[in-house]
């Protein structure tokens, strides 16, 4: 991951239960707080999507995103 915005976000996702919590019920409300591209709110949003960002398995997440880190 490259883009600080993006990093932030992550960041936050995962060091507050309440960032968490709102990012799982509504994720554009948490996105929307940060300075991100287009193509990185897609591709936050598809992870969530596919994988449960915050939720799914870390392992198949981990196995998905790690291949990404150059293009991000």
């Amino acid at each position: 991951m490259k883009s600080q915005a993006l990093q932030e976000l992550v960041k936050k996702i995962f060091s507050s239960e309440e960032t968490k919590s709102q990012f799982v019920s509504d994720p554009d409300s948490v996105i929307s707080r940060f300075n991100l591209t287009e193509t990185e709110k897609k591709s936050v949003l598809v992870t969530h999507a596919r994988l449960g960002l915050v939720t799914g398995n870390s392992v198949k997440l981990s196995d998905t995103i790690v291949p990404l880190g150059n293009w991000f």
